[in-house]
């Protein structure tokens, strides 16, 4: 018997099965630490076309390739080689991951930390009708030529800036820096249970920090709650890695950051042409 048009049982129909988001892509982000025993153990014809495929993971141009990837050396101890990945369909980063681990080289790189998440909007950026109740509530005047300006202007951007936030270029900068966060539940300092007007004036003020670096640092804030074990991942561009340092460190003086902020681990990279990495990591004799 067939469920009647309007009835419960029609208007609960799953909804179509899709790994691509309805809006955003998936982002994700590996970390690789070279086994320097085991790369020792990788005859020199096998490690050359180990790299080769290494190559064809992060440069190729196949349909299975993500639409946007990059590769970092990662400074420090945590790891050797970073990469972030994005894409619409998740699998095409995933098997990025995979065709890296099943190579030749496969065997001396150990994938020592990673972060799956998505684009989104923040709930927290305004329309520009927003825009307008926020310009009027700090004593602009609604009818004046300079408020009318202000709010077309933000009009115009708006899009582009969205268009950013979920289908992200990678700029061509030298230095990037990544880091996962949660929102605090502390007693006292739970952002979840603060009202939406607070969060969002607080968020409004750590934007402000941000513009303060336009042109020298660019952002992408993906998040992973539902996917993976932190809320979001930060990946900061920068033009030099000086200021990856006072951007962090003026914002951590923002509200939303000091009192609601928790941080996990941080990576820095710098970018360069795949050979040179291979080169400077030593996967390259």
């Amino acid at each position: 018997m067939h469920a009647p048009t309007g009835s419960p049982q029609a208007a609960a129909a799953p909804p179509p099965i899709s790994l691509v988001p309805e809006e955003g892509w998936h982002v994700s982000h590996f970390f690789y630490r070279i086994d320097r025993a085991r790369l020792r153990e990788i005859g020199t014809p096998e490690r050359m076309e180990g790299l080769g495929q290494l190559k064809e993971a992060w440069e190729g141009s196949s349909s299975h390739h993500p639409q946007r990837l990059q590769a970092y050396l990662i400074a420090g101890h945590k790891a050797d080689i970073g990469v972030v990945a994005m894409d619409p369909n998740p699998l095409a980063n995933e098997t990025t991951h995979q065709r890296v681990m099943a190579s030749r080289v496969g065997p001396a790189l150990d994938c020592t930390w990673s972060f799956v998440s998505m684009t989104e909007v923040s709930e927290y950026v305004p329309t520009p009708e927003q825009f307008a109740e926020k310009l009027q509530r700090e004593g602009e005047d609604a009818a004046s030529p300079a408020f009318q300006a202000k709010v077309a202007g933000y009009a115009r951007r708006l899009p582009m800036m969205n268009e950013q936030r979920l289908r992200p270029e990678i700029p061509d900068w030298p230095a990037v820096c990544f880091y996962p966060m949660n929102k605090g539940r502390a007693v006292g300092a739970n952002w979840f249970t603060e009202p939406f007007s607070r969060r969002a004036d607080m968020m409004t003020e750590h934007g402000h920090s941000g513009m303060a670096f336009a042109g020298r640092v660019t952002q992408l804030i993906s998040v992973g709650i539902g996917i993976d074990d932190w809320e979001w991942m930060v990946t900061l561009w920068a033009r030099n890695p000086q200021y990856l340092k006072e951007i962090v460190y003026r914002m951590r003086f923002d509200e939303a950051s000091a009192r609601y902020a928790e941080f996990g681990p941080f990576y820095v990279g710098y970018r360069m042409p795949l050979d040179e990495l291979f080169t400077r990591t030593g996967l390259k004799e």
